[in-house]
């Protein structure tokens, strides 16, 4: 009974795995797009009439036969699988090469980009830093500087020595008048300048040019009063001396040079008030 078993069983198994065969070869040479889903409904579908006409079966060969078809299955499954996976490998390459030339070419724009800002930021750390120093040259200009005033050291501020060399330079140019009220308006700006005394001075010169004794003579005292030390005293008092003169005062001239003898005896208006003295006599 086994034998008869055997012989009906052999023959279907044996038309099945001729069907199974003809199933890997469609497989095998197909597009390489299946799965190994549709591998094993490739290879049900090879067995399902075989095994429905024969039953089940318990037969060495018969599982030796279906273990072999199992085998010949997996491998290639397993070789599909690799095929497969060997084209997605391919295509990641050929993605990541992609992807590769657009990341060089994105880093040679940025490269560029860098070397753009880099000159950009160069050059306007450079005109900054002339900004800076025109500035600091600008600003030095009006500090207040260390300056010889009439043989004393003195800090001198920018807009006074300005106003100071204005006032002068008309009364160079002979505009006394003006030279008169620029002197003046020095002294009302700058009351504590250095050039204070040497402002009172030339005012009171710019009067005794227009022949203006009374304001001269008035300019002349406050220097010898409030400036004593200063170098133009001595003249000052001179100049007071001459307009007494013009102004017919001889007692005010006289007492006026007495004076300058007295307070300044080593300068050379007390020499020349000595020398005036005689003629008033």
């Amino acid at each position: 009974m086994t034998v008869g078993f055997f012989a009906a069983a052999g023959a279907p198994i044996l038309h099945a795995a001729s069907n199974l065969k003809i199933a890997i070869i469609v497989i095998k040479f197909s597009t390489l797009n299946i799965t190994k889903s549709a591998i094993a409904a490739a290879f049900i579908v090879a067995l399902a009439p075989s095994i429905a006409s024969a039953g089940l079966f318990d037969d060495d060969e018969a599982r030796k036969a279906i273990l072999d078809l199992r085998t010949k299955v997996d491998a290639v499954s397993t070789k599909l699988d690799n095929k497969l996976d060997g084209k997605a490998d391919k295509s990641s390459v050929l993605d990541l090469a992609n992807q590769n030339e657009q990341l060089r070419g994105e880093i040679a724009k940025l490269r560029g980009q860098i070397e753009v800002l880099t000159n950009d930021l160069a050059n306007t750390q450079r005109r900054q830093q002339d900004f800076y120093v025109d500035l600091d040259n600008r600003m030095r200009k009006l500090e207040p500087k260390m300056m010889n005033v009439d043989g004393k050291e003195a800090t001198v501020e920018i807009n006074e020595q300005r106003a100071y060399d204005a006032a002068l330079a008309l009364y160079k140019s002979a505009d006394y008048k003006n030279a008169g009220a620029a002197f003046s308006a020095f002294l009302v700006n700058y009351p504590q300048s250095a050039y204070a005394g040497s402002a009172q001075y030339w005012m009171g010169n710019s009067y005794y040019a227009q022949r203006d004794c009374k304001n001269t003579i008035v300019a002349m005292q406050a220097l010898v009063k409030n400036y004593p030390e200063h170098p133009k005293a001595p003249d000052a008092m001179l100049n007071i001396s001459a307009c007494h003169i013009e102004l017919k005062d001889k007692a005010g001239a006289k007492k006026v040079l007495e004076n300058l003898i007295k307070q300044y005896p080593d300068s050379e208006a007390a020499q020349a008030a000595k020398n005036r003295i005689g003629s008033l006599k």
